[in-house]
């Protein structure tokens, strides 16, 4: 990585739905493409804990815990592995990868700051106004939240 030093960091946010990767490849198209880019790339998926998918409402939930940890580190890192699929393909070197646990509203913006990124970059899944208020939107919250510019990235909608 002593390529990277002087580098600014861009964040790419990932996780296991085609917006995300539409992103990534999107970034990797527009400014990793070139031999030199003016960027080091990192790529960071968090992963929900498992008591946040679960709930802790009811009983035998604490049962059931190691069998979601275990289905959510699979799921982590199948994201991790296409993610370094798809840089390969672009011949992108010297990534680095970041798998977190937790919110990933608050996660892309502690990476975003930990690695001082000059830009976050987050998919858009395209929520209407209801969903986005149950769900809560990762772009939004980013966009309000992190230190640094955010770009969001539409995947386009399919034309008939």
């Amino acid at each position: 990585m002593a390529a990277d030093v002087g580098k600014p960091a861009m964040v790419v946010g990932i996780d296991d739905s085609e917006h995300s990767f539409y992103a990534l490849q999107w970034t990797l198209r527009r400014f990793f493409s070139v031999a030199d880019s003016a960027f080091k790339l990192v790529v960071v998926h968090s992963k929900p804990s498992p008591a946040s998918v679960v709930g802790l409402a009811g009983p035998g939930a604490a049962d059931v815990l190691p069998f979601v940890e275990s289905d959510l580190k699979k799921i982590a890192l199948l994201v991790i592995e296409r993610a370094k699929d798809l840089c390969s393909a672009f011949r992108v070197g010297d990534i680095q990868y970041e798998l977190v646990e937790g919110d990933p509203r608050n996660a892309l913006c502690d990476a975003a700051e930990k690695h001082q990124a000059e830009i976050l970059v987050v998919g858009s899944h395209g929520y209407g106004a209801i969903k986005r208020v149950v769900l809560g939107s990762v772009s939004d919250h980013c966009a309000h939240h992190a230190q640094c510019t955010v770009m969001i990235v539409k995947k386009p909608k399919p034309k008939h």
